[in-house]
């Protein structure tokens, strides 16, 4: 009996109305980029120091530079102000006092410099920056810096609860209803974010944000691979993605022309109110459906199907039903994931390959980002990696398979950033290529892992299978500003080295993987425990029951 995959042969499986589905789902994968990585520039941290009163006026009467304001009012100042004292220490003196002199105006207020006490920022800081940030705002720096690590662990925190809860919401009540009461939810929380005055609802509210915003990006990504024959699954699925890689080329791009967070949250945030049209424009999962028992409305979504992309519906195909056997609604259970040990074992896999993927993605940025080089030029440049390493996977993954690209690209990525933390800082061009290499190499694992997952779980728990794992790459974008920035107080590159070993255990476990190249999707959990079987699985499909017409 033909399967669903076999009907969609039929009546098209990316023809105009699989293409539409994926163009506007692709416009939410682009969307999703402000929430993911918005802090950079939400919460970037210009070059800062002291407001010292009487400075200002001071340096006026002398004629001074900036420079040489900086040197002679600033502790422990050099030509690139990255000190602890320069950024968060001031001098205690009164350089309001008559009979200062332009010329050592530290010796004639104390007489020696190394007597000079030092005392906190008290009257707030100067930031070398022409626009605002959250930091500039609300003077997250300092004593206060880790209120920003608290911002972006807000988010994540929501993207870990979000994920299983959201991923519940999409299995039990349809794709669509989660699409559209997440992106309501995501649209209502960016506004919001825009307005609030305090620092502590603006956390709230970023985590509300997280909460949903995931789980909207990963429903769609379930729903445009479910939308589109077999053989299609593994372009979109890429495709969708690469819209994640457009969205950071246009974020950077607005993020320059509008260097105020506030007005830049709402810029990014109004787009997204055309997408409650979704409800008119996306069907509903049709695989979702016949998990489900409801075959009639499953039935409709395919011939609605077989009309868009002006095809004709076979005569004898009239409905949808499961086997007697395994008829019947299934309604997901986190059991199922560990119930049998081949789910078991792909859960656990599956779970340790989201969280290296996203410590060594998020971690290589904040990594790269210590050199402090131009902001909008690093964000690009890591943008732009992002592309040729989705070329690379559409080029090899059906020549090759699924498994062995994506052991390679974690290898890969752990190898560079060994070499990466070996090749001396004299020889920085070197050092810059062996990172690239090693974002590229991780790209592709944080696209593999996130297209795999969806194939390696029955259609009934696809979406909670995804998001349960996918939590423990929140739990990685939670702790990954720890591993970086505690650890290169010891040893500037020993944040690569963790990295080498976390992507050289993920790249030999992916190796005991099943290979899912060229098999359906499974629909139940008997399909995944006999993909290690050469030939794909037979029985226990979703059938068509054919019906045929006497002549």
């Amino acid at each position: 009996m033909p399967t669903l995959d076999d009907i969609l042969e039929n009546v098209g499986e990316f023809d105009r109305f699989q293409k539409q589905t994926f163009f506007v789902l692709c416009l939410l994968s682009a969307a999703f980029t402000p929430v993911y990585v918005g802090v950079v520039f939400f919460g970037f941290i210009p070059e800062h120091r002291c407001l010292s009163p009487g400075v200002a006026e001071l340096s006026e009467r002398c004629g001074w530079s900036l420079e040489e304001q900086l040197n002679h009012t600033v502790p422990e100042w050099d030509s690139h102000g990255a000190s602890f004292s320069s950024r968060c220490r001031r001098y205690e003196v009164d350089w309001n006092a008559t009979g200062i002199s332009c010329a050592d105006p530290l010796g004639s207020l104390v007489g020696n410099w190394s007597t000079v006490p030092l005392g906190p920022c008290q009257d707030g800081w100067v930031y070398d920056s022409l626009g605002t940030s959250l930091v500039t705002e609300f003077n997250l720096v300092c004593e206060d810096s880790w209120k920003l690590d608290l911002f972006q662990s807000s988010v994540n925190a929501g993207f870990f609860i979000g994920s299983i809860n959201i991923g519940y919401i999409a299995d039990r009540f349809g794709r669509k209803f989660c699409l559209l009461s997440t992106i309501l939810a995501n649209v209502v929380c960016g506004i919001l974010l825009v307005f609030v005055p305090t620092y502590l609802w603006i956390v709230i509210l970023r985590f509300l944000q997280g909460l949903v915003s995931k789980g909207c990006w990963t429903a769609g990504y379930i729903l445009v691979t479910e939308v589109v024959g077999a053989k299609y699954r593994r372009t979109v699925g890429i495709l969708y993605q690469m819209a994640f890689s457009v969205g950071l080329l246009i974020f950077v791009a607005i993020a320059y022309a509008i260097p105020h967070w506030r007005w830049l949250q709402l810029t990014v945030t109004l787009p997204s109110c055309f997408f409650v049209l979704y409800y008119w424009c996306l069907p509903e999962s049709p695989r979702w459906l016949i998990s489900q028992g409801k075959n009639d409305k499953a039935m409709k979504i395919v011939s609605d199907i077989a009309k868009k992309n002006r095809k004709k519906m076979p005569s004898h195909f009239e409905d949808i039903k499961f086997e007697e056997e395994y008829g019947g609604k299934q309604s997901p259970s986190l059991t199922d994931l560990v119930r049998t040990p081949q789910m078991r074992k792909n859960t656990f896999i599956l779970m340790y390959n989201w969280f290296t993927s996203a410590v060594l993605y998020q971690g290589l940025i904040m990594h790269m980002g210590l050199a402090a080089g131009n902001m909008y030029v690093d964000f690009l440049y890591s943008a732009l990696v992002e592309f040729p390493a989705a070329f690379i996977i559409i080029t090899t993954i059906d020549r090759i398979g699924r498994r062995y690209p994506w052991a390679a690209a974690n290898l890969v990525a752990g190898a560079a950033c060994l070499v990466t933390a070996l090749i001396p800082e004299d020889i920085h061009w070197l050092k810059v290529v062996a990172a690239c290499i090693g974002r590229m190499g991780i790209t592709m694992s944080f696209e593999m892992v996130c297209f795999v997952n969806t194939e390696l779980y029955p259609t009934y728990i696809r979406n909670l299978g995804v998001m349960v794992c996918s939590a423990l790459c929140d739990i990685g974008g939670i702790i990954v500003p720890f591993i970086v920035y505690r650890l290169v107080e010891v040893w500037h590159d020993l944040p690569l080295i963790v990295f080498t070993v976390l992507g050289l255990i993920a790249g030999g476990l992916v190796l005991l993987l099943p290979e899912t190249k060229g098999r359906i999707l499974p629909e139940t959990v008997e399909d995944v425990e006999n993909f290690h079987r050469q030939s794909a699985p037979k029985a226990k499909k979703i059938y068509l029951h054919v019906q045929t017409s006497e002549v």
